[in-house]
């Protein structure tokens, strides 16, 4: 799911014939319609995901059944190369892309290879790097990477040891030294993939599943990681299942999404303190069979999206007047037959 601008949202879903299927809301209404989608073709192994660099404008990336990396766009007027066609970007991959824009005209798409280490490529406005640059390493999982600022990148990553690795850019050198190779090690033990969010500015809170299925944080302040203490987490309780969704609406707003051991989702928050409390959770209700996806277009605001049994998208979502819609614990069918929900890094 992306959103390119107020009351915009773009949601991408794999159909069981593994092709890519598009819904839009502009406002007012869904497009084709509430329960039809649009086709955009191709054959994928992995869940894409899509980016945003500007009003009006998608990059939409997905690992094909030939393990290659696959790219498809919208201009604001049309796809490309076509609705149904992708360009094909080559290489070989094992995981879901990581994409992510720090200004406009610009993305940068992170991979794992098949030695399982992390491997980039870019568009710098006018054309793609020749081939794909090793940044070393060895990756279990998709990376995630955020961007908090202009030519700012932050890239987590899960190591052989399930502890948490950190490589940055800061506009003219890789860290946490000029050697590609080199990683940060953040300490913990996590299961799956990291998810990292920015709400500012100089501000990175990270989170992942522990092995305990406890959701477990780590926080960048603009000078030092939280908590304090060589490869510390903050223990946030839960018994958790899949990825967690995280999204910022606001300077210090973070709203964490997750799966209950009965499939259900629920609901944490920080505006200055942790509700419903730091290891407590509010149960939103539903029946999830894949991981969450939202996206916040305004303050204020948040949309939440699930793939119910049936294989039918759900959504429900927040405002500050109205609450959650269609209640805390119902949500509205998107209908479709689909395998997962499109993630979305911008």
């Amino acid at each position: 799911m992306t959103s390119w601008g107020p009351n915009r949202l773009d949601l991408f879903v794999v159909g069981t014939d593994s092709a890519i299927y598009h819904k839009a809301w502009d406002g007012s209404n869904w497009h084709p319609s509430p329960t039809d989608w649009e086709r955009l073709g191709g054959i994928f192994i992995e869940e894409p995901v899509s980016v945003s660099w500007s009003s009006n404008r998608l990059d939409i990336f997905g690992i094909g059944t030939d393990s290659a990396l696959y790219h498809k766009w919208w201009d604001g007027s049309r796809w490309g190369p076509s609705q149904l066609d992708w360009e094909n970007l080559g290489g070989s991959w094992m995981e879901k892309p990581a994409v992510v824009s720090w200004g406009p005209n610009r993305l940068d798409v992170f991979l794992v290879g098949q030695d399982r280490g992390l491997y980039q490529k870019f568009w710098n406005g006018s054309s793609w790097n020749t081939g794909f640059v090793n940044m070393g390493g060895k990756v279990l999982h998709a990376p995630s990477v955020v961007s908090w600022g202009v030519n700012r990148i932050d890239i987590f990553c899960t190591g052989t040891d399930s502890a948490v690795y950190h490589k940055w850019w800061d506009g003219s050198r890789w860290g946490p030294s000029g050697t590609d190779g080199a990683y940060e090690n953040m300490g913990g033990k996590i299961i799956g993939q990291p998810r990292a969010v920015c709400w500012g500015p100089n501000r990175i809170d990270l989170f992942g599943i522990g092995l305990d299925s406890a959701l477990y944080h780590k926080w960048w302040d603009g000078s030092a990681w939280g908590p304090a203490g060589a490869g510390a987490w903050e223990n946030m309780g839960g018994i958790c299942r899949g990825i967690p969704e995280i999204v910022s609406w606001a300077s210090g707003r973070l709203d964490i999404f997750v799966i209950g051991t009965d499939s259900a989702v629920y609901h944490k928050w920080y505006q200055g303190s942790w509700g419903p409390s730091l290891t407590g959770y509010e149960r939103q209700g539903g029946i999830v069979i894949r991981n969450i996806s939202a996206v916040c277009w305004s303050a204020n605001r948040i949309d939440l999206f699930v793939i119910g049994t049936a294989g039918h998208t759900h959504q429900k979502s927040w405002s500050a007047s109205t609450g959650w819609l269609p209640s805390l614990t119902d949500y509205a069918d998107l209908g479709g037959i689909s395998i997962s929900p499109v993630a979305t890094q911008s």
